[in-house]
């Protein structure tokens, strides 16, 4: 029997993207907080996604050991130029999801709760055919 490539398990991406969802929800939320007060602390990330204290603290302690972000008790949290590149790829993929289901005629509130799980997930391959479909839709397809 001739040796045949076994096809990589169709789910292993996936469980890989599920691991950085975290990782990108919070780093586009820090930066998003930044841009709008200048300054994050763990207090707004637990308003901004609902949950404890000690939530925040544990994903904050695991994305600054990755060096995403530099913190220390009792100072606000800052973005590492690391951080800031990932946040800035995340924002990018959730706006062409979004655009790309708004394009489509989904209407903007569930356009922006499924972007937000889909952005995670998609290819780039797939991203740039959403972006393609968007940027060519004419004036009154966008208006739509």
């Amino acid at each position: 029997m001739p040796n045949q490539e076994i096809p990589s398990d169709p789910h292993q991406r996936t469980r890989r993207d599920h691991a950085s969802e975290t990782a990108e929800d919070y780093v586009e939320a820090i930066a998003d907080i930044l841009d709008a007060k200048q300054v994050c602390r763990v207090a707004d990330l637990t308003e901004r996604f609902g949950v404890t204290h000690v939530t925040v603290s544990r994903i904050v302690k695991r994305l600054q050991t990755s060096g995403l972000l530099t913190t220390r008790p009792y100072y606000p949290i800052e973005l590492t130029p690391k951080g800031r590149r990932l946040a800035s790829e995340s924002k990018m993929r959730h706006e062409i999801v979004y655009d790309f289901l708004i394009a489509l005629g989904l209407d903007p509130q569930t356009a922006a709760v499924d972007s937000e799980g889909i952005e995670h997930h998609v290819s780039k391959k797939t991203l740039d055919l959403m972006r393609d479909f968007v940027a060519n839709q004419s004036p009154d397809q966008q208006k739509q």
